[in-house]
Order: structure tokens, then C-alpha cells, then sequence
């Protein structure tokens, strides 16, 4: 698993971690029962602090994204993936609620907008 950090960034370390292994959860990457690195050498590797580290797997378990076993480690859970996709949806729902008004009030009808997003989604 490869976490990218960016100090440039407006999300606090430990969303941007956070963040990259629900992706990677979601993709597929990591799938349900993949042992998460330990805290430590997590903390380690993406040279971030360990409570940084324990952070996010707390809020990832408490989410329901892993289960951590003590003395043995954290694992991925796979109850809320469907959730973590349902929820995504809704945020592109959402937006395209909102393009559609936009382009109603434009006087843009629905095949020219399905026509604009299908180039924009190719370009993609």
C-alpha cells in the first residue's frame, strides 16, 4: 500500500491517510482480511507519528473499515465497502443534480448535456 502525503495540502495528515486506504479498500487494493501494517512500522514507513497512525485506525475501525484483533493485528472488514460506494455515489448524485439544474436554467437540453459529459468523461 502506498500512501502519498502532501504537506501543501488542506487536509490534516491523518484525513489524507485515512482517505488513501478507504480508496484503497474501495478499489480493491486491500482487500477483506489484508492485515493493515502495524502501527509502528506504518508510522515508520510514511514517516508520520504513531498516534497520527493509531488515529486513523481508530476512526477506520470505528467506521467499520477494519477490525483490529489485539496482539495479532488490523485487518480490513469487509462490511463497509458497499457503504463506503453507496456514500460516494450519493456525493456524484449530487453533483449531477446539480449540473442538471445548471443546465436547465442554460437551456441546455438532456442529449446535448449526456453528449458534453460523455466527451468530458472520455478525456478523463
Amino acid at each position: 500500500m502506498k500512501i502519498l502525503i502532501s504537506n501543501t495540502s488542506d487536509s490534516p495528515l491523518y484525513q489524507q491517510i485515512k482517505d488513501q486506504i478507504k480508496d484503497a479498500i474501495l478499489k480493491g487494493e486491500l482487500a477483506a482480511g489484508d492485515a493493515l501494517p502495524s502501527i509502528r512500522a506504518f508510522a515508520n514507513d510514511i514517516k508520520v507519528s504513531v498516534l497520527t497512525v493509531r488515529r486513523v485506525y481508530d476512526d477506520l475501525e470505528q467506521e467499520g473499515f477494519v477490525t483490529s484483533q489485539v496482539g495479532i493485528g488490523t485487518f480490513v472488514s469487509a462490511g463497509n465497502v458497499e457503504l463506503l460506494r453507496d456514500s460516494r455515489r450519493r456525493v456524484v448524485e449530487q453533483k449531477m443534480q446539480d449540473m442538471i439544474q445548471a443546465a436547465k436554467s442554460l437551456g441546455i437540453g438532456k442529449e446535448e448535456l449526456s453528449q458534453m459529459m460523455d466527451i468530458l468523461y472520455e478525456e478523463e
